[in-house]
């Protein structure tokens, strides 16, 4: 029998507590039982910017738009912008992928960052006037158009010639949109229809779907040559994969992918006799949630006479949307001392009233207040969706690298919130 035979706690602290699929690849325990990321305890994040924190491993998120420029070579790539500060989008420009934005918000950080206006893409549902006006007058790289009225609003704003791509997606009404649409921008002098924007959703694991939309978005090409003599040169696939379990799904083979774009490709424009398109994916979440985490202090513990038991954290659904919207499913784990006694199933709950983070997830039977918890894999929507709800102010975001740590966005304060409440005496806010 070996030592960890007789002492069973030790055992425990042998086992791998992180899974190298979910956490960021600099993530490890310490000789203490913490929690490192980019050769950072997260324990010193907590003690210094105070919880709930945002952690974003620079390393990592390199590391993902790296394999995946790789993986797709010949195919240009552009981030679509979850979790966008300015120093992440000087990240991704020296990386050399372009930035998908939809919003003047998220326009504004790419171009404070000092992105190239010509390496940005303005997608988005519904965009205003005012959003098409900055995204032409800046004259960026192209923009999506999702709707004839965004036709007729980019005919009037633009000063210049400005590229734009028709917005498909492919199951629903495909033919009529796009030749509608491709009528409406043809007839408008300032326009320049270049290609197609495919969507076929979000968190696709099977390649197979990126193949049928190709041989339908060829096709509706082939279409328009045919009805206006002219050859458009851009197919944007979307392309934004699932991430690990047991956050989303199985993250898709990349090589797999870049072989079913190519078969497709060739198979439909051979069928179609039309020239290969120039083909652009857009990747976000795919490469911004794994290197993400979200630190949270335990602020109580609570059993139920029938055996639940109910972990309170100074966080929720204002810092992490996802799990009530999607129901999203995140791994979390004990990030500030060894995992040493028997663990049990609990319930991590938030600061808002019916607030979850996470259910039936494994900790130390001893947790208590004081703990420091790490939530795996909110690395994309967390900062971008964080809000105001119940006027609680939005956590910071915290950068690692090589040891070293670097505030990207500072917490809110109350006197943040206040700032805009015209009311407001400007008196001393808590």
């Amino acid at each position: 029998m070996t030592m960890l035979d007789h002492l069973p706690s030790l055992r425990r602290a042998a086992t791998p507590r992180i899974d190298p699929a979910i956490w960021p690849s600099t993530a490890r325990v310490d000789e203490l039982g913490r929690l490192c990321i980019g050769d950072v305890a997260l324990t010193d994040i907590a003690d210094e910017f105070r919880t709930p924190a945002y952690v974003l491993d620079e390393t990592h998120f390199r590391h993902r738009i790296r394999d995946r420029r790789a993986a797709l070579p010949g195919v240009e790539m552009v981030y679509a912008a979850e979790s966008l500060t300015t120093d992440v989008a000087r990240w991704v420009a020296e990386e050399g992928v372009g930035i998908g934005v939809g919003s003047s918000g998220e326009l504004a950080v790419a171009l404070a960052a000092g992105v190239d206006p010509a390496r940005i893409v303005l997608h988005g549902s519904a965009a205003s006037v005012d959003e098409l006006r900055s995204a032409t007058a800046v004259g960026v790289g192209r923009i999506v158009i999702d709707s004839l009225m965004e036709v007729a609003y980019l005919a009037c704003e633009a000063r210049r010639r400005q590229r734009v791509l028709i917005r498909v997606t492919p199951d629903i009404g495909l033919h009529h949109w796009v030749a509608e649409s491709a009528e409406r921008i043809l007839s408008q002098p300032l326009l320049e229809l270049v290609g197609l924007c495919c969507h076929i959703g979000s968190q696709i694991a099977d390649p197979a779907g990126y193949g049928e939309a190709i041989h339908r978005m060829v096709a509706a090409m082939a279409d328009i040559r045919a009805a206006h003599g002219i050859i458009l040169t851009e197919l944007d696939i979307g392309g934004e994969h699932a991430v690990p379990p047991p956050a989303y799904a199985l993250e898709p083979d990349l090589g797999e992918l870049a072989a079913v774009i190519d078969d497709a490709l060739d198979q439909a424009c051979a069928a179609e006799r039309f020239p290969r398109p120039r083909v652009v994916v857009d990747q976000g979440c795919s490469i911004s949630a794994r290197p993400g985490a979200a630190l949270y202090r335990v602020v109580s513990v609570r059993s139920q006479s029938r055996g639940r038991t109910f972990v309170g954290v100074d966080g929720g659904m204002s810092d992490n949307p996802q799990i009530a919207l999607c129901g999203t499913k995140y791994p979390v784990v004990l990030a500030n001392r060894h995992e040493l006694g028997p663990m049990r199933l609990v319930t991590v709950t938030g600061r808002h009233p019916d607030d979850e983070l996470a259910r039936d997830v494994e900790l130390p039977a001893d947790v208590r207040p004081g703990d420091l918890l790490a939530v795996a894999c909110t690395g994309a929507y967390q900062h971008s969706m964080a809000s105001n709800y119940s006027m609680t102010c939005r956590p910071p975001v915290i950068a690692v690298r090589h040891g070293r740590i670097r505030e990207l966005i500072r917490r809110e304060t109350t006197a943040d919130l206040l700032a805009r409440d015209l009311g407001w005496s400007g008196s001393t806010a808590v």
